[in-house]
This record gives C-alpha cells, sequence and structure tokens, in this order.
C-alpha cells in the first residue's frame, strides 16, 4: 500500500467537539497505518502540542477590542498572516493530501487554495452545512431554513442569521461571497460527507456529484474496548446524552418526560441547563448528571435500556447514536438529518422531529421492545470500525489500500 505524507488542517486541536475529535481520531488512524501526518490549526491556549504548533496560524477573536475584530473579519476573507503561515509548512513538510476539516472563520479556506496551487490533492470533510448555508446550522429562529441551499446567500444578511447581528450576517455573506461554489470546486477534489442527508444538500446546491464521497463517521477504538468491557444488567432507565441546547430537542424531549412513569438520565452541559433543571426540578423521574467523562458516559449507555436522540436541528452523523449503538443501546431518534440513516428496526425506533404525541408513544414501543442488545453491538461495531472508516479514506486518497486488520 502506498504511503502518504498528509497535513490534517483543523480550526483547534483539542477536543473541542465532534469536529475536532474526529480530526485528531484520524491523524492518529493515519499514522498508526504508516503515513507520515503533520498538523496544521490556530493558536489557542487550550492546544494540545502536536509538534507542529510552530506553524500555526496566529490566534483570532471576534470578541473584545475593535482591532481583535478586524483581524478576525481579515482572516474570514483569507487576508492577513494566514497565506504566509500556512506556505511555511508547506514548504517544509511537502504533503501530498491536504485533508481540511473545519477551517472557516478561524482559518480561511484559502489554505485549498494554496494547496492545490503547490500541486496536493485536497479533502474536505464536512462537519457541518457551512458550504451551503453561511450561518452553518440550516437554522432559521429555531426552524431548520434551507432558504440559502440552491439559491443565493442573500437570506442570511435578510434574516440576520448570525446571532441576530447584522454585522456578523453581513461578514458571513461577504464570506459566502468570496468562497463561493465554484471557487471551493476548483480548489477540492474530494468533500467527504458524514451522511447521504448531508450529501443531497450538496447536491441541491449544485455541488458536484463526482466530488462527493459519503463515509460515516467511526467509533474510536478506545469507547469501543469499554463498552466491551462493562458487563452488567440493563437498568430500567433511558439516557440522553449531549448538548443542552434548543436545537438538540432536549427541552422537548424533558417536556414529555416529565409525564410518563420511567426514569430519564441526562449527562451533558450547555446553555439550557440551569433552566431545564429549575423547570424539572420536582420531578424525581428526571436526573442531571452534568458533564461525564468517557467511563461514565460508557457505563450509562451501557446499563441503559435505550438512549434518546431528539434533534430539532439538521444533525448530521452524530456521534452519540454511533455510540449508543457500538454500546448495544438502541436509540429513539428523530427523523430529521442523518439520524434516520444510522437507523432501523432492528435497533431503534425513529419519530417526528419535535413532536411530542409521537416521542412519547417512541419511547414507550422501546421500553415494550425485547432488543437483541449483543447483535445491536455486534452490527454497530463492525458498521463503525475504524478500519472500514480508514480503508473509505484511503481510497479517497487514492492509496489503493486494502483493508486493515483488526
Amino acid at each position: 500500500m502506498e504511503k502518504k505524507r498528509v497535513l490534517i488542517v483543523s480550526k483547534f486541536y483539542y477536543p473541542r467537539g465532534g469536529d475536532c475529535i474526529v480530526a485528531m481520531n484520524l491523524e492518529r488512524l493515519l499514522k498508526a497505518q504508516g503515513h507520515e501526518v503533520a498538523v496544521f490549526a490556530m493558536h489557542h491556549p487550550d492546544n494540545i502540542n502536536s509538534g507542529w504548533n510552530s506553524y500555526y496560524a496566529t490566534h483570532v477573536d471576534f470578541a473584545g477590542a475593535m482591532s481583535n475584530k478586524l483581524n478576525a473579519a481579515k482572516r474570514l476573507l483569507g487576508w492577513g498572516d494566514i497565506k504566509a503561515a500556512f506556505n511555511r509548512i508547506l514548504d517544509d513538510f511537502r504533503p501530498d493530501i491536504v485533508h481540511l476539516h473545519n477551517i472557516h472563520s478561524y482559518l480561511s479556506p484559502v489554505v485549498a487554495q494554496l494547496a492545490k496551487q503547490r500541486g496536493c490533492r485536497v479533502v474536505w470533510t464536512l462537519h457541518d452545512y457551512k458550504l451551503v448555508c453561511p450561518s452553518y446550522a440550516c437554522l432559521l429562529d429555531g426552524k431548520p431554513c434551507e432558504k440559502c441551499i440552491g439559491s443565493g446567500k442573500m437570506h442570511v444578511l435578510k434574516n440576520r442569521c448570525m446571532k441576530g447581528s447584522l454585522v456578523a450576517s453581513a461578514l458571513a455573506w461577504l464570506e459566502a461571497l468570496r468562497w463561493n461554489r465554484k471557487v471551493l470546486e476548483k480548489w477540492t477534489d474530494a468533500f467527504i460527507c458524514p451522511s447521504e442527508f448531508m450529501q443531497s444538500k450538496m447536491l441541491k446546491d449544485g455541488f458536484d456529484a463526482s466530488k462527493l464521497h459519503v463515509v460515516c463517521n467511526h467509533i474510536d477504538a478506545k469507547k469501543q474496548k469499554l463498552f466491551d468491557s462493562i458487563s452488567v444488567e440493563r437498568e430500567n432507565y433511558y439516557a440522553y446524552v449531549g448538548r443542552l441546547s434548543q436545537e438538540k430537542g432536549v427541552a422537548t424531549l424533558l417536556n414529555v418526560a416529565s409525564g410518563l412513569p420511567h426514569t430519564l438520565k441526562i449527562a451533558g452541559d450547555g446553555p439550557l441547563r440551569p433552566q431545564l433543571e429549575a423547570q424539572h426540578k420536582s420531578c424525581g423521574n428526571i436526573e442531571f448528571l452534568g458533564h461525564q467523562d468517557a467511563q461514565q458516559v460508557a457505563t450509562l449507555l451501557s446499563k441503559a435500556r435505550f438512549s434518546v436522540m431528539p434533534s430539532e436541528c439538521y444533525d448530521n452523523n452524530p456521534l452519540g447514536v454511533i455510540e449508543s449503538l457500538c454500546a448495544g443501546t438502541p436509540v429513539v431518534g428523530a427523523r430529521i438529518g442523518g439520524i434516520p440513516e444510522l437507523l432501523n428496526d432492528n435497533n431503534g425506533i425513529t419519530f417526528t422531529s419535535g413532536n411530542n404525541n409521537e416521542l412519547s408513544q417512541s419511547i414507550a414501543d422501546a421500553f415494550s421492545t425485547q432488543w437483541n442488545h449483543e447483535q445491536i453491538k455486534a452490527q454497530a461495531s463492525k458498521r463503525f470500525a475504524e478500519r472500514e472508516h480508514l480503508r473509505l479514506i484511503e481510497n479517497i486518497y487514492g492509496c489503493n489500500a486494502q483493508q486493515i486488520g483488526t
């Protein structure tokens, strides 16, 4: 198998969110397979030492003094010192592949242009909808929105989609004009869509189908070992693991759960946590656990009867669903975004997103179903295995790779 020199580009180099975790896991997988890997990110106090930190772009921030905001605005448009910083690592590392992850705002799509001009193969994993929606999330007033998909991006300005701010929305609009579809397609050889749903939105926006590849997220081998090491009886509760924010549908879930006799355990933090805890403090069947580490999450999911993913946004390919299935735990999931692609009659139940009655009935049905937890775990562990994910990535790189061993 041909080995490659791969430069991974991500805004941050610490486990800030699912996008960063996926990028860091990919780095580890590529190194284990014998590829040479370098990392380019933005300087940030929470970054882990990658060995390449001296090459990173300077820190920019949209908060604080006006000078900070001006520097950040320049970065949006690919101006300032980003070109010099990226050219330096291209000069010294000389990558065959430049694999982009989330790069808007704190880095810049100009890195795709610079890499392409050097003859690199440019691959871009899409963790959100930024290329089709200037405000990232395809949401307007808390509801799914596709006004900018397949049409002009002026809606982000008209509706002030970025934090309700005219200035922020204007910057997002200018960014979308600067890095439009034709420009990005010219510089990018392959776009990786973690779900068929995301691929469909890219197609709707006019992106070239031949450049779109669906590659699902994978389960980290260490997490799978945690799940496999836990041998406990299922307990009579269900669980939610994730961010406590409006678009995740947690408020809807708790409203439904408060009227049911079953115990719901909530793991995670977020802006809605104080409000939700105050609203439901008298509900003896709802437990707020707060932030949980990997071991605690593994135990929580492995003992649960099932988990719930009640999203009210276009969740792309949520790791929460994948991890639950790899624990052998079925999922009650909203029919929105990429969630339904992960579920079938043997490993979950779907309901109309935001529909209280359907969610309530789905929870009741999940409790009355005799799930085959071992079968769910076995099938998910195979489907979301690191080796399969890496095989697909290497094929996109052009490595002519064969399936790697366990």
